[in-house]
């Protein structure tokens, strides 16, 4: 099994920054690919961009030049910065991790930008 705990999320004014984590522990394997979406309230779950275990990335359109994925294989952890946030990137953001044809999902956590 495998267990996914994301902090760092809060409170945050528009144009702030925020940089979340995401711990995996549990049985990790090798070239992992791990992810992060969003879901704001009222809304479907929205894809956010994902790393490769080598450390390539991509975003959707709503995070590009605003977030940037890192991640620490020894740690087995992600990072999401976000900058310049905007009332609209509220949301729980939830990551997940995908190997061995399996997906994980952690619990998210709650990312507020008050309008």
């Amino acid at each position: 099994q495998v267990q996914l705990v994301e902090s760092g999320g809060g409170l945050v004014q528009a144009g702030g920054s925020l940089r979340l984590s995401c711990a995996a522990s549990g049985s990790i394997f090798s070239f992992n690919n791990m992810a992060w979406s969003r879901q704001a309230p009222g809304k479907e779950r929205e894809l956010g961009g994902g790393i490769t275990w080598g450390g390539y990335t991509n975003y959707a359109d709503t995070g590009k030049g605003r977030f940037t994925n890192a991640r620490d294989n020894d740690k087995n952890t992600v990072y999401l910065q976000m900058n310049s946030l905007k009332p609209e990137d509220a949301a729980v953001y939830s990551c997940s991790l995908g190997q061995m044809g399996s997906r994980y999902w952690g619990q998210g956590t709650q990312v507020t930008v008050p309008s």
